[in-house]
């Protein structure tokens, strides 16, 4: 008689290796970035007293949980994402009449000695919901009201958290759309917001008088290029003037809208000088010449990246070394444990270091990407996809922060920042998509 194969042959081993890869060059940056010379490296990794002594008794409750989510039935999170999403909804709202004010957020739970963000796990639960409504049989996804519903569901949490004055981390739900996309949401709506972005940035770095100019001389070179055609549909002139009063709409009002009532003012000050402009939304502050401009800037928000930039820079091709390093060792970066611990990774360990975690999370995705397009069910594919896109927008967005090429909002890098709610969310989303991937033959709904 043939012997049925044991159930742990059937996990993802791979994805499973480069789970522990990551983790481990978590918990050694994490290590270079703040252990203290003379302590027993040992005693100090068991005695739950140092960052990175906390971040491994994290990850040893991470594969637990991770172990348990691994017997469990696969139908059981198809059954219950509802549920969970509605959990998740409602540990949200407990927020704002518990929540603490830390480090500018009203996100956060505190709870004794350690600190609930709900928002971080409520990714997991919006990736099961999301995947659970887009497998109904009843979802036809080419209907505006299934993708008004589907956009309901990652929205709501997100605006919730935006109202917890944690907007990077409420960015993070808006990758979920590329679940959408995957699922036939037309191309449209992601021209539309790429239309949004661009808009949006040509009004921080072009003055409103000349971009209003600048769009209604596109509007006329559009009327002039469509003339014939107008001639015969006059349908085409009436939308050409509604795009050009939304845009300038969107410029003249939204987005100031956006920096005074949505946006902190850390905030907005991250993403000016990210462009290398002064903050005119800063009240109070006068800047009278060249000089004191210079001087604002270098104290402000950008000190965080130019130190960055510095540390990386410093580790040159082959790095500084374990323990070597003097940008990250001795505290010139802020935050170089958790949004900044690339570039620890870059100063310690160089341009060669980077490139093979990079090379590591590139592989990550991919490997996540195949498992979603061998899956049967539709629920796992698109809870598959919801992981990717979670993970990628993590990944691309903390890197491009600590380079300079996209603003800090504060989130961290998968299974390397400092934090044991990262580190766990990251694991159940790993966790689940390895068990939903040994039964991939098996369709849940």
């Amino acid at each position: 008689m043939s012997q049925q194969p044991a159930i742990s042959s059937k996990f993802d081993r791979v994805l499973i290796g480069i789970y522990i890869l990551l983790v481990a060059t978590g918990l050694t940056a994490i290590f270079a970035a703040t252990y203290k010379e003379g302590d027993p490296i040992m005693q100090s990794f068991l005695r739950f007293g140092t960052d990175y002594s906390k971040q491994f008794y994290f990850f040893i409750g991470g594969l637990i949980l991770g172990f348990l989510i691994l017997l469990t039935d696969s139908k059981f999170f198809a059954a219950t994402a509802n549920l969970g999403y509605a959990i998740g909804i409602f540990c949200l709202l407990l927020v704002f009449p518990f929540h603490s004010n830390i480090k500018g957020t009203e996100s956060i739970i505190k709870l004794g000695s350690f600190n609930f963000q709900p928002a971080e796990f409520c990714k997991i639960f919006v990736a099961l919901a999301l995947a659970k409504y887009l497998s109904l049989p009843e979802t036809d996804f080419t209907k505006t009201r299934s993708q008004l519903i589907a956009a309901g569901i990652v929205l709501f949490p997100a605006a919730l958290t935006i109202l917890q004055s944690e907007t990077g981390l409420a960015l993070v739900f808006f990758s979920f759309f590329i679940v959408m996309f995957r699922e036939g949401l037309p191309a449209i709506i992601l021209w539309v917001g790429f239309a949004f972005a661009a808009l949006f940035v040509s009004s921080i770095i072009i003055e409103p008088d000349k971009l209003a100019i600048a769009l209604t001389a596109i509007a006329v070179l559009l009327i002039y290029i469509f003339r014939r055609q107008i001639k015969r549909k006059r349908r085409i002139l009436i939308n050409i003037i509604l795009l050009w009063a939304l845009c300038v709409g969107i410029q003249r009002f939204a987005v100031p809208f956006i920096f005074k009532n949505v946006l902190q003012k850390h905030q907005i000050e991250r993403i000016y000088n990210l462009f290398g402009k002064d903050n005119p939304y800063e009240e109070g502050v006068v800047i009278t010449d060249q000089a004191s401009s210079k001087k604002a800037k270098e104290s402000g928000s950008s000190y965080n990246v130019r130190q960055s930039k510095i540390a990386i820079g410093s580790g040159r091709i082959w790095g500084k070394g374990l323990l070597k390093a003097t940008q990250t060792r001795y505290d010139f970066v802020p935050e170089q444990r958790t949004d900044f611990i690339f570039c620890t990774v870059g100063e310690g360990f160089g341009f060669a270091g980077s490139v093979v975690l990079l090379l590591l999370y590139l592989f990550l995705l991919f490997r996540i990407v195949t498992i979603a397009e061998r899956q049967r069910s539709t629920f796992s594919r698109c809870y598959a996809y919801g992981v990717a896109s979670a993970f990628f927008f993590h990944i691309a967005i903390n890197i491009s922060m600590t380079v300079g090429l996209a603003p800090v909002i504060g989130i961290p890098l998968p299974f390397i920042s400092y934090g044991g709610a990262s580190l766990l969310t990251f694991t159940v989303l790993l966790a689940i998509l390895i068990r939903l991937d040994a039964d991939r033959q098996m369709v849940l709904r």
